[in-house]
């Protein structure tokens, strides 16, 4: 069964073209886009998977942070729509 994730990243390298990132990103089930740098998706990889994932397509110097969510969370001013948000939690 697919679980929720959160991933979150800091790009240290300005200036670079990270379509690569996104396109990764949307690729995972049911995602969106909670904040600049971070994502919300569904998906039966583990955090360690996705991680190892993202370092392929992300610079040596990056930050990634994977989790996986408990079923709860509170949120203000969000990028994207709260209804997808509560009926994936």
């Amino acid at each position: 069964m697919a679980k929720s994730k959160i991933i979150t990243y800091d790009l240290c390298s300005p200036g670079k073209n990270y379509d690569e990132l996104y396109e990764y990103l949307k690729s995972l089930s049911d995602y969106a886009c909670i904040c600049e740098s971070v994502w919300f998706t569904t998906s039966d990889k583990s955090c360690s998977t996705i991680r190892d994932e993202l370092k392929t397509v992300v610079d040596s110097n990056d930050r990634i942070f994977v989790a996986e969510l408990a079923g709860t969370a509170a949120w203000r001013k969000i990028l994207c729509d709260s209804d997808f948000l509560k009926s994936h939690l």
